[in-house]
């Protein structure tokens, strides 16, 4: 078994960024991150404050972490990357190329995350002279940045600056101004502790700010200063030097932020909390960053719950000394990975789950009222949360942002739990439903291949159109202002404006259908219908031209200069604007020989050009034939091409080629739309008008109708059949991906102030309007809210195929304990009213009142617009309706109280309607229970009903494992409720269960138990406790049973239903730590674990032969080997993915597509192992991933085969994204490539194509 692995859907969670200008370019903001394995640069578009995705490139590696520097007198900014490769890399981004370039990379130790390997930290002196790589432990070294006499980046040798038996916690830079550099670090010496075995020393050992001082002259790094800090530090932040600030750093971590500096007494306050908040439970800063622009300086901090804070520092007048520290109540977001606020005022936030936000600063707080904590230097007060209790203000959050304002949104299905994949909406295509999200910002998002659409206006029309067209009022306009539709005998003019009319006197002859609108040169509007063609000059009366005789224009094209009109009996005639652009004149006429022609293309004029070389001429025969347009070749044929079907439409579109790095070149590309559904691209010598590189897909059952749009403002096409594909160049790389949208009759290109790249399309009797947003994606996303962290989910049988999910959440409240406990808080508020502040609940009380009522009143009003016909009462809707509009997008999850102490759980089970997208039912779990798994199950004596069997825990615990007790609960379903009929007490967690044979099999700890429905519990039946540590995924297959352990990979059973026994019959003899499993045939079993591995495991042929065989098999299965099983399974693949895998399904993406193991990561990736069918494919994809690990090195420097088999060597599995990355090579390592396989270019970019198309 050989499989070609590819990534399908990019991981959304963001670990770590780097803000900067890494392009070069004058007022760019660009912020680079690190998505796992992957880096991406987001580019802030100043003209819509939009996140715009530049480079995606993948490091085949595990980014740890990422900062930027800019050397001294430059405009440029780079980016040092900390990976697993044991290398210092510093990376360059090129604009020209749009591609990553590592600029240096320095080996200082082994692979791996180790924990004395540096990687893990990063810190850079402010003025760009140094960085510091940090470990875990130990090990720390310092790199000089200078500059070469080639004006280039040159990097020293490392200095280290080691200390063993220190933990590193957290590194920074600190702003020296121009003198030597310092880096401020925080350590704990752990080497008195490691000798005590009392514990005693562990309790008492102090974390130390140090301060590492580089001396540029000397070339030596020293240990400056140290300093005890707080246990609970975790978090240093720089703060601005010489002229700007008083330097040094704020110590961040639990409960206190406290301001250091060498030389300077400590100056610490208390973090505000949360009147909710118990005393006893401590409150960490997780995140911050720094903001500084002349004459002033904050810091914005982040907490575990998600409320932000501005640190400001009150410093005397020659900034030289902290006097008072001020920390404030900002706003309240998700919890972020990473924060970083842009010289424009803009905060980015990478949470830590979901979708990542940024914000446009709306006020910089500093208000009357705000919840404010000041300086606390009490003696007695030492760092507990009990001490930080007795000081620290209290508020309340609101949800309602006060200072920020939303700017925008980047989807992220991070963390992703679990998923499942079907057609429930019956769309011909498979949906993938993914449980993805923590607590209450979780969702149940539904993916859809394609790209998301916009949808601006959609109008009903009088009758069918069969065209539209859509054109400006003169060629130097913006934007479009009229929209022709074409009728069976009739042509309707609208205009666009304020609103959309109908225009009487357009000129245009209106009792005639159209055949083709084109605004000419001369800023004269063409029409050309059944019998002749009009041009319409705005103030004077249209000119006329006949077809000749009896016969009827067929068929037409045309651009600003040129027309191409096709008669009955495959007669063409040549038309072009005469030198004065005043009148079209007939130039040529050709007769194809009395074959119809089908379709005319005739393309765009090429810039600096004055004609279009070319006319594509398509015919019922199946050919197509290329005819010169020039004088010198005027109609004459200079290529053709034959095809299998006749062609329904043509379009010529200029579009980068794949061939060049970047995408930096463009090429000529006719596409050609069949009958048979399939869309043909091949590309057109730009002289000789010659064909080459033919390459098809299959769009959809009806004929294909091609049209050209902008895109990115640049050409793409835009294919209609049963459904839409958009057809452009991302990234430097093809893209044919269809669009989640209804089916189009036909199309234009559209441009409005609204929406410049938009579209006008017909669908039956509706007129629309649309945009396509998020250009890359291949999934597009429709979210439900959930309450809590989904666990599981399954799908019920029958024909309502609801959707049955669990959700539990630890260190929470439910519903009702959580308002029982902030009403116990609002209660103690009004008997002692002091404090509320910014927070006061009676004022949040208010504004949510006011917001609501806001609601209402803008409901009502629309409610009652349809009888309004005064303006006045209109605008006073929409002026409501906006109001609305702007209070939701100020909304924010917030967090509800915390439990005072572990084991607490929030949890329900939710029966959803996934066509509808609604909750059907939510059922809350009370007594402290936490809903872990869930299946559906038929019971062999109950005629096929079908129940669901939802596995409990009772104040469940880690550390230690600890529980009150566990559940099996059994459901009914009457009338799309669910009706507990049952629950059974079971000894452990039951984390997996299955239908097996009419029966319910479950995975209790290290038992594997078979139970039969009865009257007041579910019965046991049968029962193996032979499982080394716990169950937690069970997949069955006739008689057998494959169950998959936490920590000893998967075990292989046989029921034996004569003696109701389960046997072992076999077992992995390599450990693994395993997650999710997955049946792939009767011997063979695919699985994932925790450590990022996707594999298959086959019982080998002999011993299937054995158990299937019924005769004299009791020896064999009782005797083991070394306390396992007595026969070991065979492994087929092995494949390092780089994340922990959460589900695994053997599914289909697309109809009559290839079935592939498809697989969701914990990151929020998407990818598939798809299997090869010849072995022929098998040798081309080895050797050309042999030839890219050659020719492709690594951005960081990792070895790539060393990253696959991180930690089994990789078996049989092909790296797909890497042989991906071909279309990146220079043309010349292309070609180098492709020679060593034997083939072109042009024939390898179509192999990677069609492999791909293959899945989706």
């Amino acid at each position: 078994m050989h499989v070609l692995s590819l990534n399908l859907q990019r991981g959304g969670g963001i670990n770590a960024s780097a803000y900067g200008n890494f392009s070069g370019t004058k007022k760019t903001e660009e912020i680079m991150v690190a998505r796992g394995s992957m880096l991406e640069l987001l580019r802030i578009d100043p003209d819509t404050d939009k996140l715009v995705s530049i480079l995606q490139q993948p490091a085949f590696c595990v980014v740890r972490s990422l900062i930027a520097f800019r050397l001294t007198s430059t405009h440029k900014d780079y980016c040092v990357v900390g990976t697993d490769a044991g290398k210092v890399t510093i990376l360059e981004y090129l604009p020209e190329t749009s591609e990553l370039k590592a600029v240096h990379m320095e080996t200082f130790g082994k692979t791996g995350c180790r924990r004395i390997v540096p990687g893990q930290y990063l810190a850079a002196d402010p003025q760009g002279r140094a960085i510091m790589i940090s470990a875990v432990e130990k090990q720390k070294l310092v790199y000089v940045l200078n500059r070469d006499t080639a004006s280039r980046l040159a990097i020293s040798s490392p200095l280290e600056a080691h200390k063993s038996h220190a933990i590193i916690f957290h590194t920074c830079g600190v702003d020296v101004g121009f003198d030597n550099p310092i880096f401020a670090v925080i350590e704990l010496d752990y080497s008195e502790a490691d000798q005590d075995s009392t514990g005693e020393e562990a309790a008492n050992t102090e974390k130390q700010l140090v301060y590492y001082q580089l001396d540029l002259g000397l070339n030596h790094v020293t240990r400056l200063w140290s300093d005890p800090i707080s246990r609970g530090a975790s978090l240093l932040l720089p703060v601005p030097g010489g002229e700007a600030g008083p330097s040094g750093v704020l110590v961040c971590g639990e409960n206190w932020v406290a301001y250091k500096h060498q030389d300077h007494p400590e100056v610490r306050a208390p973090l505000p909390r949360r009147k909710t908040m118990p005393t006893g439970r401590g409150l960490l800063v997780t995140s911050g960053t720094l903001h500084q622009q002349p004459g002033l300086f904050f810091h914005l901090i982040q907490s575990e719950l998600g409320d932000l804070y501005k640190v400001s520092l009150v410093v005397n007048d020659e900034q030289t000394e902290v006097t008072d520290i001020s920390i404030e109540v900002f706003d309240t977001i998700p919890v972020a990975n990473s924060l970083q606020i842009t010289k424009k005022g803009k905060l980015f936030c990478a949470s830590e789950f979901s979708n990542h936000m940024m914000f446009h600063f709306h006020k910089m707080g500093g208000e009357e009222g705000a919840v404010v904590a000041t300086q606390c230097a009490d003696p007695e007060l030492d760092d507990s949360s009990e001490s930080a209790a007795q000081v620290a203000p209290t508020f309340t959050p609101s949800a309602t942002l006060k200072n920020l304002w939303g700017l925008d949104e980047v989807e992220s299905l991070a963390p992703l739990t679990d998923m499942l994949v079907g057609d429930l909406a019956r769309e011909d295509t498979p949906q993938m439903y993914t449980l993805c999200g923590r607590g209450n910002r979780s969702t149940l998002r539904i993916l859809r291949h394609g790209l998301a659409v916009t949808e601006l206006a959609e109008n009903d029309l009088p009758g069918v159109p069969s065209a539209v067209f859509a054109f400006k009022e003169r060629l130097t306009d913006d934007y479009d202002r009229y929209i022709v539709l074409s009728f069976t005998n009739a042509t309707m003019v609208l205009e666009v404006q304020d609103s959309v009319e109908e225009v009487e006197n357009s000129g245009f002859l209106a009792t005639s259908s159209t055949l083709d609108v084109k605004l000419m040169a001369n800023n004269k509007i063409l029409q050309v219908y059944s019998h002749g063609l009009r041009v319409i000059m705005k103030g004077q009366p249209p000119q006329e031209w006949r077809a000749p005789g009896k016969k009827q224009i067929e068929k037409a094209c045309a651009n600003e200069r040129q027309v191409v009109l096709a008669l009955a009996g495959g007669e063409i005639i040549f038309f072009e604007l005469d030198e004065a652009m005043q009148n079209i004149q007939e130039v040529g006429t050709k007769q194809l020989g009395g074959v119809e022609i089908a379709c005319l293309e005739m393309g765009e004029v090429p810039k600096d050009r004055v004609r279009a070389p070319f006319l594509a001429v398509g015919d019922w025969n199946g050919n197509v034939k290329i005819l010169g347009l020039s004088p010198e070749n005027l109609l004459e044929q200079v290529a053709m091409i034959n095809l299998p079907h006749p062609a329904e439409s043509l379009c010529l579109a200029h579009m980068a080629a794949e061939q060049a790095a970047g995408g930096s070149n463009e090429q000529l590309f006719l596409y050609i739309g069949l009958a048979s559904g399939v869309c043909q691209r091949v590309a057109v010598d730009a002289t000789a008008g010659t064909l080459s590189d033919p390459r098809q897909r299959f769009l959809g059952s009806k004929p294909v109708k091609l049209f050209r749009i902008q895109v990115q403002d640049k050409r793409g096409v835009l294919a209609l059949s049963s459904r839409s594909w958009l057809s452009y160049n991302y990234q430097g790389r093809y893209q044919m991906t269809p669009l989640s949208y209804d089916p189009l009759d036909f199309a234009a290109e559209f441009s409005t102030e609204m929406c410049p790249e938009g579209v006008v399309a017909v669908s039956g009797e509706k007129l629309r309007i649309f945009g396509v947003e998020r250009l890359g994606e291949v999934f597009n996303q429709a979210a439900l809210p959930l309450k809590y962290t989904p666990r599981q989910i399954a799908l019920l049988p029958g024909d309502a195929q609801h959707l049955v999910v669990v959700e539990a959440d630890h260190n929470e409240y439910n519903e009702t304990q959580g308002q029982a406990v902030k009403k116990e808080a609002e209660e103690g508020e009004k008997e002692d009213p002091a404090g509320g502040g910014a927070g006061d609940p009676a004022e949040n009380g208010k504004q949510e009142e006011a917001s609501k009522g806001d609601a209402a009143a803008a409901g009502g009003a629309a409610a009652g617009a349809e009888a309004m016909d005064q303006d006045e009462e209109e605008k006073e809707v929409e002026e409501e309706e906006e109001d609305d509009d702007e209070a939701a997008a100020a909304m924010m999850p917030i967090r509800g109280p915390l439990p005072p102490q572990d084991g607490s759980w929030a949890s329900c089970i939710r029966l959803l309607d996934p066509v509808e997208g609604t909750t059907v039912e939510c059922l809350d779990l009370d007594d402290n229970e936490a809903a872990l798994s869930v299946a559906p199950v038929a019971f062999h004596n109950r005629n096929g009903e079908a129940f669901v069997a939802v596995g409990t825990a009772k104040s469940l615990t880690f550390h230690p494992r600890g529980h009150e007790g566990c559940f099996v609960h059994v459901y009914r379903i009457l009338e799309n409720r669910l009706v507990l009929l049952h629950k059974t007490e079971v000894p452990d967690v039951p984390l997996a269960m299955k239908e097996f044979q009419g029966r319910l099999l479950v995975g209790v700890g290290q038992s594997l138990r078979m139970y039969d429905l009865g009257r007041k519990k579910l019965l046991r039946k049968c029962e193996n406790k032979r499982m080394p540590s716990m169950v937690v995924s069970l997949t069955v297959t006739g008689d057998r049973v494959f169950a998959g352990d936490q920590m000893e990979s998967c075990h292989c059973f046989k029921y034996r239903r004569a003696e109701n026994r389960l046997v072992e019959f076999a077992d992995d003899q390599v450990p693994r730590f395993m997650t999710k499993t997955c049946l792939l045939d009767y011997d063979s079993i695919a699985g994932a674990d925790k450590f990022g591995n996707i594999f298959v495991l086959r019982v080998p042929l002999d011993v299937s032969d054995d158990v299937d065989n019924p005769t004299g098999n009791r020896l064999l299965w009782d005797s083991g080997h070394l306390s396992g099983a007595p026969n070991k399974v065979q492994q087929q693949l092995q494949f390092h993915v780089g994340e922990v895998v959460s589900s695994l399904r053997r599914t289909t993406l697309v109809p009559g597509g290839a079935e592939v193991l498809l697989y969701s990561t914990i990151n929020g990736s998407i990818g598939a192992l798809l299997p090869f069918k010849s072995r022929d494919d098998v040798d081309f994809f080895t050797h050309m991933e042999m030839y890219m690990r050659q020719e492709k090195p690594t951005l960081c420097g990792r070895d790539h085969i060393s990253y696959r088999s991180y930690y089994l060597p990789a078996k049989d599995v092909i790296d797909g994204d890497l042989c991906e990355q071909f279309s990146s090579l220079p043309f010349e390592k292309q070609k180098l490539v492709a020679n060593g396989l034997d083939r072109t270019v042009g024939e390898v970019v179509k192999k990677l194509e069609d492999t791909r198309n293959r899945l989706l």
